[in-house]
């Protein structure tokens, strides 16, 4: 992936300008919504290390699990507080994706806690529902 490709999250902004800037270390995600599409974006460009860091320690596994599936689109359904001053935060999302292997589509719908810790989001767990 390129900076000034688009990115992965549909933001309709550059990769570089919108979730390349977290996973480069170069900023944080400041709200629960930039962090779980900047996640997404991590599975779409198979950085493991950005999805391990942004997970909360408590409920962080040794692996983050990227599997073969190309991942093409991300629909946000809602969000509850997770803003730039709250300290907790919910996103609901489906990703979209095809198996390489099989061309077979699938969705992923999940509804994402977040928590806000030393100023930075993290991913804490979630309830998903494979389709």
């Amino acid at each position: 992936m390129h900076d000034d490709d688009r990115c992965p999250c549909l933001s309709g902004d550059i990769y570089g300008a919108c979730c390349g800037r977290y996973h480069s270390g170069a900023a944080t995600a400041p709200t629960a919504e930039a962090l779980m599409r900047s996640r997404y974006s991590a599975f779409a460009v198979g950085d493991e290390a950005y999805l391990l860091a942004t997970w909360a320690p408590g409920t962080r596994p040794d692996s983050a699990g990227l599997g073969a599936e190309e991942w093409r689109r991300l629909d946000i359904h809602r969000t509850e507080r997770g803003g730039p001053f709250d300290t907790a935060g919910v996103v609901e999302f489906t990703a979209h994706y095809r198996d390489p292997a099989t061309g077979t589509r699938g969705r992923l719908h999940e509804t994402s806690r977040f928590v806000r810790t030393g100023g930075r989001w993290f991913y804490v767990d979630g309830v998903r529902e494979a389709r």
